[in-house]
């Protein structure tokens, strides 16, 4: 699972901040499950290659294992 403790801070419009906000309530969504997805879709159309933070460890354990 995702460690979620970085912090983004987006400067936008705020007519276009609650739009974004009503739409996302309207996909029972949280604004920031939205930019996480649309985060993680721009470096796969971009192939960049990354890990959730955390995962280092857990790939550490299952090569003990």
């Amino acid at each position: 699972m995702e460690q979620k403790t970085a912090r983004l801070t987006v400067l936008i419009d705020p007519a276009k901040k609650r739009a974004f906000e009503q739409l996302c309530a309207q996909q029972d969504k949280t604004p920031s499950q939205v930019v996480r997805q649309l985060i993680r879709d721009y470096l796969k159309a971009h192939g960049v290659a990354w890990q959730p933070s955390g995962m280092e460890a857990n790939a550490a354990e299952d090569r003990e294992s």
